[in-house]
């Protein structure tokens, strides 16, 4: 962060070397995250936390169902995963039933769970990993029953990124969430979805006056409404210094998952030609985590 607001702090696409710098940074920045999930650069959003990004995702979602929809959350799951569902009860009528945790085995009740989820279920929100007691969900599972009535499947990863090698293909998710604070990064959210389930979102968000236009350079990525797909979860501005440093950090996700065969992080950078973070000193690399449970 301090290489990135010392060095190439600048808003995007204009023609000036910092501009063209942080256009850069950006994209490397979602490469990596992509690489790290398992999916497509145009796929990933920066946002100022998964608790943020989920409210914002929430709110779009629900703009586009009926009252009376449903969305299914669970006991096992952290708040964050859980209130920007329930806001849309009151926002819009949707109907948010909550599966049911056995507190003996402290495991979700399976048999509640396919009772809860109906042909009004628009969306199933579960969590990889629950943050309290470290119970992993069998993700494949929930996705099924979703997808047995054509729901969404979102997944909040916070407390499971760092701990398992994610592949959003694999687990058949349409949205996934977690937070770089996790894996030693700064405090931003980092939102995965199917593009064309992003592209398609009604977000609010400011409607930029176009008095003038930027002047692009040629070094300068050319923005089209594709590639805009992955900023427009952000109000405004993406964070830029969060998104430069999540980058850097998700270099040390170094656990079991990282080092067995197929792992996608080893030498992504220097194989696709992108220009590192600043170096990190020796001293900041394996710090514990000062606050491991919380959630972004």
């Amino acid at each position: 962060m301090t290489d990135y607001l010392l060095h190439h702090n600048a808003n995007t696409h204009w023609k000036y070397p910092t501009s063209i710098e942080t256009d850069a940074a950006i994209a490397a920045a979602r490469v990596a995250m992509a690489d790290f999930l398992g999916g497509a650069p145009s796929e990933i959003a920066f946002g100022a936390n998964m608790t943020t990004l989920t409210f914002h995702l929430a709110r779009a979602l629900g703009r586009g169902w009926a009252k009376g929809d449903e969305v299914v959350v669970t006991e096992l799951d952290h708040h964050a995963n859980i209130d920007p569902w329930r806001a849309l009860e009151r926002d819009f009528g949707i109907v948010v039933r909550q599966v049911r945790v056995r507190p003996a085995e402290g495991v979700l009740d399976w048999d509640d769970f396919g009772a809860k989820v109906t042909t009004r279920t628009r969306l199933v929100a579960v969590g990889g990993a629950s943050n309290a007691i470290g119970t992993i969900n069998d993700l494949s599972r929930a996705v099924a029953l979703a997808r047995a009535v054509k729901a969404l499947v979102f997944i909040d990863a916070v407390h499971y990124a760092p701990h398992a090698l994610v592949d959003v293909r694999a687990l058949g998710c349409d949205l996934l969430a977690c937070s770089a604070y996790k894996f030693y990064g700064p405090h931003v959210g980092v939102l995965w979805g199917r593009h064309d389930l992003l592209a398609g979102l009604d977000l609010p968000k400011l409607r930029r006056r176009r008095r003038c236009r930027p002047i692009r350079s040629k070094q300068a990525p050319r923005t089209t409404r594709a590639s805009l797909g992955p900023g427009r979860p952000w109000t405004s501005r993406l964070p830029r210094a969060g998104a430069h440093a999540a980058r850097g950090a998700r270099r040390h996700v170094r656990g079991p998952a990282r080092a067995r065969p197929g792992a996608r992080h080893a030498a992504l950078d220097r194989a696709r030609g992108h220009p590192g973070p600043a170096p990190l000193r020796p001293a900041a690399v394996g710090a514990p985590h000062a606050h491991g449970g919380l959630h972004g």
